[in-house]
């Protein structure tokens, strides 16, 4: 039962969640659910207090001083809270370091580092789940975050790690039976491999400056690992960086696709509030960033 002071935590959730992201979407992502439960959530709260909290346009959703208000306060009170558990449970830190990471960052980048990782954090166990979703912290979901994003909507707090070339990759046999696009607005019209939805496609042709005529093409697999996996096994052309290929276009499995330099975005870290200055997250931030450092992945 809620206090009779106080609205559901669901609902004040929801505003710390925006706000604390800078948009519904993000916000809804963060916490779980969809956009339509947030808003509605949102709508419930300012019903509850009889005031607006966000203003809504055609750019997204920001909130009125009144919303800013409440989220310092929540912020606040979150924040207390996470002291008072953090006091509680000293083993789970001392124990464990949980990352969160994008899928294909986590599996073909992280995972033949494991033992790297281990031996840097020899006492810890080490917990890596594939996941472009952003923990909530302030549920102590995990330690860190590792995303990927175009710059303009990267979390305040996060530290930019690197901004990667992504560029197109088919493999040998596609070629072979396809030939080379003569042209990106060739290559527009070829079966592209997606992600999630053609977002990502539609945002690289933009930066190359290609409009395409029509409808991308192409089968959608959800996520980066997935869509690579295909275009090893002749299926079309994905996107990929050198984080991602190296082994492959090394092994002669994938092969780049025309000659490009093209950027869409950045690797970016996130830790938990309570645990970004804890020794295990200061050496993996440093150990990551040594690493990245060294990987040739913007030519």
């Amino acid at each position: 039962m809620p206090l009779p002071n106080l609205p559901p935590l669901h609902l004040i959730r929801a505003l710390h969640a925006v706000g604390r992201t800078g948009s519904i979407r993000r916000g809804a992502t963060a916490l779980g659910l969809s956009h339509t439960v947030v808003s509605r959530h949102l709508r419930n709260l300012e019903a509850w207090v009889g005031t607006k909290l966000l203003t809504r346009g055609p750019l997204g959703a920001s909130l009125t001083p009144q919303g800013r208000a409440l989220f310092e306060a929540t912020d606040h009170a979150f924040a207390a809270l996470e002291a008072s558990l953090e006091k509680l449970m000293p083993q789970r830190d001392a124990a464990s370091l949980r990352i969160w990471a994008m899928p294909g960052f986590a599996g073909r980048w992280l995972g033949p580092r494991l033992a790297e990782i281990e031996r840097l954090l020899p006492n810890l166990e080490v917990a890596i789940r594939a996941t472009e979703t952003l923990p909530d912290f302030s549920a102590h979901e995990a330690d860190l975050f590792i995303g990927f994003a175009p710059d303009a909507v990267i979390p305040q707090s996060a530290q930019v790690l690197v901004t990667p070339r992504m560029f197109p990759v088919a493999s040998p046999g596609w070629i072979a039976r396809n030939g080379v696009p003569a042209s990106l607005a060739a290559l527009a019209e070829q079966s592209l491999i997606h992600e999630r939805d053609h977002g990502q496609w539609r945002r690289w042709l933009a930066a190359a400056g290609v409009e395409p005529h029509g409808p991308l093409s192409g089968p959608r697999l959800w996520t980066a690992s997935l869509g690579l996996d295909a275009a090893a096994a002749d299926q079309g052309i994905a996107l990929a960086t050198q984080l991602s290929v190296a082994r492959e276009i090394a092994d002669g499995n994938l092969v780049e696709v025309l000659n490009t330099d093209i950027t869409i975005g950045s690797y970016y870290l996130l830790a938990a509030p309570e645990r970004k200055n804890k020794s295990p997250v200061v050496a993996f931030r440093a150990w990551l960033q040594d690493q990245l450092a060294a990987s040739d992945v913007t030519n």
